[in-house]
């Protein structure tokens, strides 16, 4: 009875499909156990009302072992695990270490399968579309290094689309002679339907591939991915998505987007493992795609293709299992609420305080967790340095040829007492200046 009792609670929890390797661990059940029972007390509510419930939020902030000597507002690169994921991690680490070339190859790496699953449910699509990777980066390398061209094709992105992306692309630019077409888009627009039209507008007889951020990482912004690879696919183009921030921070599936290829990370807003990450590809796509390492042409149509980098450690896929127990512990819906409403909170105090303008829209289809906010006149490099160095503010400032400001970045640990700080202290910048703190006497 018991037993049957404990697996009811973790379907109930966990969704079906990952495996009862995460109660393996008293810590990792006596955990799952809290977050249940906290997740019981605001079932009755809407997200929206759930996300307003500070003793329920309170729980789930202490699920969390960060320190609050630094409030931490840069989550967007990467984010600290829950204890879950970590205590898992310590544990499938430990289990490695037994044989390793047996524990390790034999015994953990085939239970990836389960977290493939999770990860594959989690986004609406066939397990077999989905290989687990070390980030978005190496998801989206994948996708745009494995894809055959021609010389004079053309690849369509933003002037805002990430960094690393744009490199890859202008390395295939001057081997092959691609032609890379970068287009602007408002800062914030006004609606979704300016950012639909930029990309038709930069469309023509010679683009392949559109590549487009489903929320860009320097304002938050969220993109309509939808209607832009429905509009794409109608020309016969093909649609990267770069999901790297949007993934478990709001919800959605596969079929909301309308992609042909997904790529993003896992240690971001799933709060999974440092060095993990998804890549979704269309399953009638795969045998087409080049795997950035090599692999054996057997598995030429198998998603697990683009996993052959080599020996890696299987602690790290395991672990994700942990991450997803924990995000559907939350709920999709309800953690996508609240990191709205700790975004709007802070956003909310800031918006009329005079030469504080923002650079991300407050309209709830156009951003969730991240904005960018400036101070006229101000350099953000400046602001970020004091704000740390002085007040611990953990923030990050964001120079673009376009616009300039601070990346600004709450988590479902963050609390308002600590948004409440930062907003203090920008209104005390904006209003005076930054102050020449390092004169001060603290005697």
């Amino acid at each position: 009875m018991l037993r049957e009792r404990t697996r009811r609670n973790f379907l109930a929890l966990a969704g079906k499909g990952l495996g009862l390797a995460a109660l393996s661990s008293a810590t990792v059940a006596s955990l799952l156990k809290t977050v249940r029972a906290a997740t019981q007390s605001v079932a009755h509510l809407t997200p929206e009302q759930a996300a307003m419930d500070e003793d329920y939020w309170a729980v789930i902030q202490n699920s969390f072992t960060v320190t609050r000597g630094i409030i931490n507002l840069n989550n967007g690169g990467v984010s600290p695990s829950p204890r879950i994921v970590t205590e898992a991690l310590v544990r499938y680490t430990w289990q490695q270490e037994d044989a390793t070339a047996y524990t390790m190859w034999q015994i953990l790496e085939p239970q990836s399968e389960t977290i493939r699953t999770g990860l594959a449910e989690l986004f609406g699509c066939d397990r077999e579309e989905i290989a687990i990777t070390r980030n978005a980066s190496e998801s989206l390398e994948i996708l745009l290094m494995g894809m055959d061209f021609k010389p004079g094709d053309e690849i369509l992105t933003t002037t805002q689309d990430y960094p690393r992306m744009l490199t890859t692309l202008r390395q295939r630019e001057k081997r092959e002679s691609l032609k890379l077409k970068l287009i602007q888009i408002p800062i914030p627009p006004k609606n979704l339907d300016e950012i639909t039209s930029a990309f038709e507008k930069g469309i023509t007889d010679r683009t392949r591939l559109i590549l487009i951020a489903h929320q860009i990482n320097i304002t938050g912004q969220i993109t309509p991915v939808k209607a832009v690879c429905e509009m794409a696919r109608a020309k016969g183009i093909e649609t990267i998505v770069d999901g790297a921030h949007s993934f478990a921070q709001f919800d959605f599936k596969q079929k909301d987007l309308s992609c042909d290829y997904f790529g993003t990370s896992l240690h971001k807003w799933l709060h999974a493992p440092k060095g993990t990450g998804l890549l979704y590809v269309k399953r009638d796509k795969i045998e087409k795609l080049w795997p950035l390492m090599a692999a054996e042409s057997k598995q030429s149509s198998d998603i697990r293709k683009f996993e052959e980098i080599g020996t890696h450690s299987a602690a790290i896929k395991l672990a994700i299992g942990e991450a997803l127990l924990f995000h559907n512990g939350i709920g999709g819906k309800r953690k996508e609420a609240r990191l709205r409403y700790l975004s709007r909170y802070w956003m909310n105090r800031l918006k009329d305080v005079p030469k504080i303008h923002f650079n991300t829209s407050f309209e709830s289809n156009q951003s969730c967790a991240i904005a960018n906010v400036q101070i006229e006149g101000i350099n953000p490099e400046a602001i970020g340095k004091y704000l740390f160095d002085k007040h611990h503010i953990f923030v990050t400032p964001i120079i673009h040829e376009e616009f300039q400001g601070l990346r600004i970045t709450p988590n479902v640990y963050t609390t308002l007492g600590e948004l409440d700080r930062f907003c203090q202290q920008m209104e005390l910048i904006a209003r005076n200046g930054l102050p020449s703190w390092r004169q001060i006497d603290h005697h």
